[in-house]
């Protein structure tokens, strides 16, 4: 399903001067609507709340509760709602917290207005948005995968994912759309949706994103398919 336009966006950001003028540039967007603002983490999960926004735009380093609880919040409450992740660092440990916490996507600030608008679009579409730099330091992060393991039990795994999950997967890893993996590998997308509820089922991980780390953290995608850029 397509998101309807305009995306209706939580804006979450405790820099006055910066949210004024990330709501100024935001609102140029004929397909974006800024809906709501909030300054600290306590009043974003209660605002997703009141509105319902298609996307939160999502500053890590706020105050009380800080962003990165503030998103593990709205994920508990709303899975369906995607956040997107604003800071000036690109730090591994970050990186980890903001996966486990459910964030969709992660961009620095600093980035053109454009690929900002692309990030909120992409995740409003069900794709996830690394930034680069974050994407090398996940990369980093699982550079040597482990063996998958059940329970307390030492038994490996072999990978349960068919080869076409497979392919799948490393698209998803890589912020495909459901749409643009169809139309990569020449099937439906509904075909597409069908393999991704597969691939989740199996690894028993809740999104997308997840799903994605996993791939990277556990081997389970051949590193030429994730290199790819077909």
């Amino acid at each position: 399903m397509k998101p309807v336009f305009p995306l209706r966006i939580l804006l979450v950001e405790d820099d006055e001067l910066f949210r004024l003028g990330l709501q100024t540039r935001l609102q140029q967007e004929s397909c974006l609507q800024v809906i709501a603002e909030a300054e600290d983490g306590e009043t974003a999960v209660e605002l997703t709340q009141e509105h319902l926004p298609n996307v939160v735009v999502l500053d890590v380093g706020l105050p009380g509760i800080g962003g990165i609880e503030a998103c593990r919040q709205i994920k508990q409450r709303h899975p369906e709602i995607p956040v997107l992740i604003l800071t000036s660092h690109a730090q591994k440990s970050l990186i980890e917290r903001l996966i486990s916490a459910g964030a969709q996507g992660y961009c620095l600030k600093g980035i053109a207005a454009e690929t900002l608008v692309l990030a909120i679009r992409s995740v409003a579409a069900g794709a996830s948005w690394w930034d680069k730099a974050a994407t090398a330091e996940i990369r980093a992060v699982f550079a040597n995968p482990e063996p998958v393991k059940v329970g307390s039990k030492s038994e490996v795994l072999e990978n349960p994912l068919t080869k076409r999950e497979q392919e799948i997967l490393a698209l998803v890893a890589r912020g495909k759309s459901n749409q643009e993996i169809a139309q990569i590998l020449y099937i439906a997308p509904g075909t597409v949706r069908v393999h991704v509820h597969a691939i989740l089922q199996k690894l028993e991980v809740r999104d997308r994103t997840q799903a994605a780390v996993l791939a990277i953290q556990k081997g389970l995608v051949a590193e030429e398919l994730l290199g790819s850029q077909s």
